[in-house]
């Protein structure tokens, strides 16, 4: 129903709200009891005067009536419906709905926002609890100082003659090891205080790495130079206050050669030119007769007013994230391993052959997006070692798709995936039971 034709449905629900008959509210306003009958089933079209009198007798502003539910109301029930798959949801009648019923609109999007936060707390927890290596080592670090305190403390108990010297080395290796486990169980802590948070504090190397990315909106203009070098990195990385441990700077310093490598075989003013005409990754792979891999990563390298919405993942022949440009709505885990049935690991199997495809992510508001997925050889085979590939995946908005067109439902990580009898599955859902 268009949005103008909803005035008269909201002016009967806040009369009625308001305790007002019909008859009253017409000469309140002066018109006549028949033509605001006509008003109220939106037979009969107002503004000016009229619409401004009738909103000061009904207390509310007049926008409230001409405009009802705000957009972002109306935006937030649809994406609430999208995220229920498998429930028939009328979706054409959102605007009557949020406008006979803002007070239910409103509880239903605030109720769905609350939802999607926790969606977000549960999958940052979750990675961080199965997969975190500095929960991991504060964990044995609290292991051992408990067991160490153990075995001392036996030896001091069960030998009843023991020499002054070793009783009193042993007591002072009891001291040692409590001080260790008080401030191994207080860092664990801090830890665990701030892992509530889906952007915790930052902990890891790649996390380090991902914040200075992110705020560097993954586009370093000082490298787009033709004659950059090493000093220009080095300064980028002791100018970044995210790289606060020495293994976080060397994968910075890693990237940032990488990018250096791109900008020189893509520059970005042909490249940007090409882009601006038409940004298909194929089309760009033959005009500058190169891989798709490295059109995927120079498209991440443009600033986000030349691109807009793109993602990017990278993975190495382990199956582990090595690089990861965030897509509104499409989840990229962390820590834990990510769903098999991407295309980006696809293509480790067929190296030769790239992967297009429509994905849409189980659990989450069912957009649909493009995945274009590649491999890249970093290291040639030799008799003693295999070739080393990585896969890229880019992710782009969802095309104009045909009727005809696949959809591939896939996930984040097993963990949170409420995908039901998936062939991929390695380990149980935690929430395979909540959708």
């Amino acid at each position: 129903m268009p949005e103008s034709s909803m005035i008269g449905t909201r002016i009967r629900e806040r009369r009625v709200m308001n305790g007002i008959r019909q008859s009253e509210l017409a000469n309140m306003v002066g018109i006549s009891p028949s033509y605001l009958n006509l008003i109220e089933h939106n037979r009969r079209r107002i503004a000016g005067k009229t619409l401004i009198k009738l909103a000061e007798v009904l207390e509310v502003e007049p926008s409230a009536l001409s405009e009802g539910a705000e957009v972002t109301l109306i935006a937030a029930l649809r994406e609430a419906a999208g995220s229920q798959n498998g429930i028939r949801v009328e979706t054409e009648r959102v605007q009557e709905f949020a406008g006979r019923f803002s007070g239910w609109a409103n509880l239903l999007a605030r109720l769905h926002a609350r939802v999607e936060g926790l969606e977000r707390t549960v999958e940052t927890l979750t990675d961080r609890l199965a997969h975190d290596p500095h929960l991991a080592a504060s964990l044995h670090e609290v292991i051992s100082s408990v067991t160490a305190i153990r075995s001392t403390s036996s030896i001091l108990v069960e030998t009843e003659a023991l020499e002054p010297e070793w009783q009193a080395r042993f007591h002072r290796n009891i001291d040692e090891d409590s001080r260790r486990l008080a401030e191994g169980a207080e860092a664990l802590v801090r830890y665990l205080e701030g892992a509530a948070s889906s952007e915790a504090d930052i902990k890891s190397p790649q996390d380090e790495l991902q914040a200075f990315l992110a705020r560097s909106g993954f586009h370093f203009p000082t490298l787009e130079e033709d004659r950059t070098g090493a000093f220009e990195i080095t300064a980028i990385i002791d100018a970044a206050t995210e790289l606060g441990t020495e293994a976080a700077r060397r994968l910075a310093r890693d990237t940032l050669k990488q990018y250096r490598a791109d900008a020189r075989v893509l520059p970005i003013g042909p490249f940007l030119s090409e882009v601006r005409r038409d940004p298909s990754p194929e089309r760009l792979a033959r005009v500058f007769c190169c891989g798709l891999p490295l059109i995927f990563r120079r498209l991440a390298a443009l600033p986000d007013s030349e691109v807009g919405l793109i993602g990017l993942v990278v993975c190495d022949m382990s199956g582990a994230l090595i690089f990861r440009r965030p897509f509104p709505g499409f989840v990229m885990p962390r820590d834990a391993a990510a769903c098999a049935l991407w295309p980006l690991f696809q293509v480790l199997g067929q190296p030769h052959a790239p992967v297009r495809a429509l994905l849409r992510q189980a659990g989450r508001g069912q957009e649909t997006v493009l995945a274009l997925a590649a491999t890249e050889q970093t290291a040639p085979a030799t008799f003693d070692q295999p070739a080393l590939l990585r896969a890229h995946m880019l992710i782009l908005p969802e095309p104009k798709a045909r009727m005809e067109d696949p959809v591939r439902d896939v996930g984040a990580s097993c963990r949170i995936c409420p995908l039901r009898d998936c062939r991929a599955r390695r380990e149980p859902s935690i929430v395979a039971d909540g959708f």
